[in-house]
């Protein structure tokens, strides 16, 4: 929906939330009512001067049991986020009591389910694996890029460049990660993983994450990595994930990649009119 000026003489209640140290914003729009801007969204990601987050999400009614809007730190919009799906899938589900849910994204619907013990399953749809769907600027084989290090492009909903190495401790994820973000044969930018296979169903990775920077984990970069190894034949569909802020398990089946792991609801606060009036 078109973005309107947020009524600044109100309060807007909003929720922290984080997947393995991957952190969001969460505003209920069903309940507030109100439409978000990019100003807002940058205002908020500001760790000194705003709450702070990865990625902003929206809830809004849809025709499933709710649709999700994502905003990146720097007010530019993503139609995938993996771990905040997740997060707001287990919000849903502790409120409804239902153990599995559809939310709309623009990436399309996505199936969640509650695995018990607060870890939650989200269905993150099918690769995109021909270069126009990542997209690319060209076309090429998505395997292996006409790039240093060859890496591996994914679309998950949103674009991936996945780099194999033998120590991704040892890689400058801030510099790598930064100038590949804004290679030329990725028309919308990319995430970045650098990721190191540790075993067959095993993968240690860090990642650069589009309009963010540096993040403890990514969800759909997860998906994104688990396709190129198992597409390269470096694991199975099956793998652990270790990122810097945790772990995730990805499942790559017939019906989409599956992505399961923890959630933590962290607080609920409010905006105050103040702060909301600065950013109109």
């Amino acid at each position: 929906m078109p973005a309107m000026a947020i009524d600044s003489a109100h309060e807007l209640p909003f929720m922290k939330m984080h997947g393995l140290g991957n952190d969001f914003v969460v505003i209920d729009a069903r309940t507030t009512g109100a439409d978000i801007t990019p100003a807002l969204a940058k205002g908020l990601a500001d760790r000194h001067k705003g709450v702070g987050f990865d990625q902003l999400a929206v809830i809004e009614n849809g025709q499933a049991d709710a649709h999700l809007t994502f905003y990146n730190a720097d007010g530019s919009t993503s139609a995938a986020c993996g771990n905040a799906t997740r997060c707001i899938a287990r919000y849903l589900m502790d409120g409804s009591g239902e153990t599995a849910l559809k939310l709309t994204t623009d990436r399309g619907t996505l199936h969640a389910t509650d695995q018990g013990a607060g870890v939650t399953s989200v269905n993150m749809g099918h690769p995109q694996l021909e270069w126009a769907d990542v997209p690319l600027a060209q076309a090429m084989d998505t395997m292996e890029l006409p790039i240093a290090g060859a890496p591996t492009a994914t679309g998950m909903g949103n674009p991936h460049c996945t780099f194999f190495v033998d120590a991704v401790e040892a890689v400058d994820l801030a510099a790598q990660g930064a100038k590949m973000e804004h290679h030329p044969l990725y028309p919308e930018r990319t995430n970045v993983q650098f990721a190191q296979i540790i075993g067959p169903d095993h993968i240690r990775m860090r990642v650069w994450e589009r309009g963010v920077g540096i993040t403890l984990a990514s969800g759909s970069s997860s998906c994104a990595a688990a396709v190129a190894a198992a597409r390269r034949g470096l694991t199975g569909r099956q793998v652990q994930i270790d990122l810097d802020g945790g772990t995730l398990h990805i499942d790559w089946r017939e019906d989409g990649v599956w992505m399961t792991g923890q959630t933590m609801h962290v607080f609920s606060g409010t905006l105050t009119p103040s702060f909301l009036d600065s950013l109109t």
